[in-house]
């Protein structure tokens, strides 16, 4: 106990989002103070770690040889438990200004498919990279709380959390998760299918970070405003020489047509489940839009008119699930009664 003590007066408990593309942290009393891209840069033989973050990203595509610069994190899922243990002690110790002696309690959003397996060996890596205790919290559920849905009360609350490798649709009623839905379409997919769509009808080959660029600037769901358009680089399949193009929003949306039909009916799945008095809850309270994928330009406009409830994007939807899980590092009951409900510990 004395120990225990001694290391929560040096330490500050931090909820960490650890997501598919990008790692937020929450700090207890000061909210989200980092968030980096969910990346490693290591030397392919010796396994050494180069750069984590932000550093590491900007080494995606342009490495030589011998350095490997990837992603511990695919589809919501851990690949790499050496890396990703790199990954937490990293930003755990820049959240404590480099300070090594610390042992802060950590809440840590995980995606709702988790296996125990994973669970297990996720605590393990945040046990060695410095966390004195480990709370799991699902996704959704953070998400729910970040986006300041009543979780607690007796009724119906709907969050469909788009991340960067998963889209995660639940139904939220008394602290639990009611019906949930995970599927491996959310950001990434989105990038992939710009960079299938430019390969068959331009024939050009462009990478993901280009591919993101071009969906955050021209990317839609549906049809609001002028068209726009943009120039976008990369290398010509036939010739094999650098070749650049223009493209417009209407084209990206013909693109992301696909992966966002597969989230809107993962949506009218879910809701075809839920028990009929939460349904009616959400004829009133409706659909709240979590995650980065979230801000996509018209998506909010496109599930309304698929399902007849009121949809909207939540504030700061990329840092609902730090937020939320970072809320609960100030009400440990609930976190205890969440953790109970959805996450075996």
């Amino acid at each position: 106990m004395f120990f225990d003590s001694l290391f929560g007066a040096f330490s500050n408990d931090i909820a960490i989002d650890l997501g598919t593309a990008t790692t937020l942290v929450y700090v207890k009393g000061k909210g989200v103070i980092l968030m980096e891209p969910s990346v490693v840069a290591m030397h392919k033989y010796s396994r050494t770690i180069l750069a984590v973050g932000e550093e590491a990203k900007r080494m995606v595509g342009r490495t030589p040889g011998a350095i490997v610069a990837t992603r511990p994190l695919r589809d919501g899922v851990i690949t790499d438990f050496e890396a990703t243990e790199e990954m937490l002690r990293y930003f755990i110790t820049k959240v404590h200004n480099r300070k090594k002696f610390v042992r802060p309690r950590v809440v840590i959003a995980v995606t709702s498919g988790i296996t125990e397996a994973e669970k297990r060996a996720l605590k393990e890596s945040a046990s060695q990279a410095g966390a004195r205790e480990i709370y799991p919290i699902e996704e959704p559920m953070a998400a729910a709380i970040g986006a300041g849905l009543p979780v607690e009360e007796p009724g119906g609350n709907m969050v469909v959390d788009i991340g960067g490798g998963t889209t995660e649709v639940a139904v939220i009623s008394l602290a639990g998760i009611v019906k949930c839905k995970m599927i491996k379409v959310a950001g990434d997919e989105m990038d992939q299918a710009i960079i299938r769509h430019l390969k068959n009808h331009h024939n050009l080959l462009i990478g993901e970070r280009t591919a993101e660029e071009v969906k955050i600037k021209l990317g839609s769901a549906y049809l609001e405003g002028e068209e726009e358009e943009m120039e976008v680089k990369g290398r010509d399949l036939v010739t094999g020489l650098p070749k650049y193009i223009r493209i417009t929003s209407e084209e990206v949306r013909e693109a992301l047509q696909e992966p966002v039909e597969i989230i809107v009916r993962t949506v009218k799945e879910v809701l075809e489940e839920t028990p009929p008095e939460l349904s009616a809850d959400l004829v009133d309270r409706g659909i709240v839009l979590t995650g980065g994928g979230a801000k996509l330009r018209g998506l909010d406009k496109k599930l309304s008119e698929e399902t007849g409830l009121p949809t909207r994007v939540a504030e700061d939807p990329d840092k609902c699930v730090a937020v939320g899980a970072g809320k609960c590092l100030d009400e440990i009951k609930l976190l205890r009664k969440i953790v109970s409900l959805s996450v075996e510990v």
